[in-house]
């Protein structure tokens, strides 16, 4: 992760959106955090971003841990080949 002043990221944007495709750029304001820049190297990374930033995923992903722990549901070890 580097950090990189907001006016610098202005200046060179193209640039550093390559740069966020291999790791998350943390842009500052005033030598403070204000923000990331996130790249993706395909469509399929801005698929997998969306799909674990969505509430409603989230949401349906706690409904099963919590199934889990409650006994309910089947491990994995247990499903037929």
């Amino acid at each position: 992760m580097i950090e990189i002043a907001l006016a610098n990221v202005k200046n060179a944007l193209s640039r550093y959106l390559r740069l966020a495709e291999k790791e998350e750029i943390i842009i500052t304001r005033h030598g403070k955090p204000a923000g990331v820049l996130i790249g993706f190297q395909s469509e399929e990374d801005w698929f997998d971003y969306q799909l674990e930033h969505d509430p409603r995923f989230l949401k349906r992903i706690a409904g099963a841990r919590q199934s889990l722990r409650l006994g309910q549901g089947v491990k994995i070890e247990d499903l037929d080949e």
